[in-house]
Order: C-alpha cells, then sequence, then structure tokens
C-alpha cells in the first residue's frame, strides 16, 4: 500500500512516501509562512522522485497535532482533499509514533470519515472590530 505522510504543524514541514511500513522517501523543509505555496510542488516532486503519481497514492496520513492552528489546517486540508478526490482513505494521527500508528491503521483498513487537527488547547479567536 503506497502511503502519503504530511505533517504541517511547525515551521519546518514534513511529507513521506511509505510502500506499506517502508519508507521510499521522506522530505523536511522550512516551509514556514509559505506552506501553502510550497506543499503542493513539494508532494508532486517527492512522487516524481519515486517515479510515481498521485493515482499510485492507496492511502494518505496526515499529523493531526498538537501544532499550529494555521499550519494544522493547511496540512489537513491538503491532504483531505486529496483523499476525497483520489477516493482513497485517510487517518489523523498525532504522538511521537504517529506514522507508524497512521500506516497501522490504513493497512489493518481503518480510515477517518475527514482528518481533523486538535490543536492542543482552544482556539482563539479575536472579536471583530466595529
Amino acid at each position: 500500500m503506497i502511503i502519503l505522510t504530511i505533517r504541517s504543524d511547525k515551521p519546518e514541514a514534513e511529507i513521506g512516501l511509505f510502500d506499506g511500513e517502508t519508507q521510499l522517501a521522506y522530505e523536511t523543509w522550512q516551509a514556514h509562512r509559505e506552506l501553502s505555496v510550497t506543499l503542493h510542488q513539494k508532494i508532486l516532486d517527492l512522487l516524481t522522485g519515486q517515479r510515481k503519481t498521485l493515482q499510485d497514492v492507496q492511502g494518505v496520513a496526515g499529523f493531526a497535532g498538537p501544532g499550529s492552528f494555521t499550519g494544522l489546517r493547511i496540512g489537513l486540508t491538503v491532504a483531505n482533499a486529496l483523499a476525497y478526490g483520489l477516493q482513497i482513505p485517510i487517518v489523523a494521527t498525532g504522538g511521537e509514533d504517529w506514522i507508524t500508528t497512521a500506516v497501522q491503521r490504513l493497512q489493518n483498513g481503518d480510515a477517518d470519515k475527514i482528518a481533523l487537527p486538535e490543536y492542543g488547547a482552544p482556539v482563539h479567536i479575536t472579536q471583530q472590530k466595529k
């Protein structure tokens, strides 16, 4: 099972490509405020480097958090969109062993309907100015 992993909870973003539990490729880069601009191209480059296309991906794993509000929103939105568009399963997990847990869940046929972020604290929204 070819699995794409996405972690975007901090300024340093990470994506990986796995064949089951075997890591095929992994990339980390300083995305910071350019995550929404760089993430899609990094995913395509990672796939191309392994002679794969989006259609080869059979599952998506996203890091659920806790972490940056905007980073998690961007990463999990891309993960959810890919899973929906490709009609493949998605899981969101957290913790230090998030990839291992996610890969195991996907291989066991488990899937989330949608990957939701866990921010680690209540979201603070400022009051609208009048």
